[in-house]
């Protein structure tokens, strides 16, 4: 895949494609596009629907997740069943120890609890900089991104220009509910994080994430103890992303 003279207006070309595409299609639509293309997944009910279609159509797209050292149990179980399941290999990218030792050394271990500040820096640390690592090289970048998750992500496009990490980024899932997630995993039988059935929809690390309570929206149990409703860890917001950038 060569690098477009106008790459916003390729994401938009794409975008529209891809919106008349069912997941198969959509997927493989962006696989065959060229270069390197990688989907990273933290094992949440809409990533395994993405990673099962990956792996039932052997698709090219390398699948990597944030092993950020403080994930349940459960996700670190369901990262060898799914590539069991599925006969594929999923890249475990950490955290490197010298971060997390100065960290904790600034902030306190959980120090997250006390600041914002400090709460966006234990996510720079343990995702943020092993996802720059991941994207290395990669042309695309898949998500699992979709509207209904937040208010903050009602707009997500299938496919856009990530400018901080020059690349594409596509969200095949843009469009899906829940309801049709959780149907498509009952039909074919995707192993999923079994903390969802204990009232977990969004699934992050262990000491910031909380189970929802009826009515609240599925990533109200993330960064509980915040007020921001738009909280994110900074995967997905630019100015994030930057700051990241400028620190490698």
């Amino acid at each position: 895949m060569t690098v477009a003279a106008n790459p916003n207006a390729e994401a938009e070309t794409l975008n529209a494609k891809l919106a008349g595409l069912d997941l198969a299609e959509r997927l493989s639509l962006v696989a065959g596009l060229g270069g390197r293309v990688v989907f990273t997944t933290s094992l949440g009910i809409e990533d395994q629907v993405i990673t099962a279609e990956i792996g039932n159509h052997r698709l090219p797209i390398d699948v990597v997740t944030l092993q950020t050292g403080r994930l349940f149990p459960e996700t670190l179980s369901l990262i060898d069943e799914t590539e069991k399941q599925y006969d594929i290999h999923i890249s475990r990218y950490e955290p490197e120890q010298a971060d997390i030792d100065a960290y904790a050394a600034k902030y306190g271990l959980n120090g997250f609890y006390d600041s914002v500040e400090a709460r966006h820096a234990c996510c720079g640390m343990r995702k943020l900089k092993p996802l720059a690592r991941a994207l290395a090289g990669a042309t695309i970048w898949i998500t699992g991104l979709r509207r209904g998750q937040s208010s903050n992500r009602a707009d997500t496009p299938f496919a856009e220009y990530d400018a901080e990490r020059h690349l594409l980024k596509v969200n095949p899932l843009a469009d899906w509910d829940l309801d049709i997630i959780k149907a498509y995993v009952a039909d074919n039988s995707v192993p999923v994080n079994p903390l969802h059935a204990r009232g977990y929809p969004s699934i992050g690390c262990e000491p910031c994430t909380r189970a929802i309570k009826p009515g609240e929206p599925e990533r109200a149990g993330r960064w509980w103890w915040e007020q921001d409703e738009k909280r994110e860890c900074g995967l997905h917001v630019a100015e994030e992303a930057t700051a990241i950038s400028a620190q490698q």
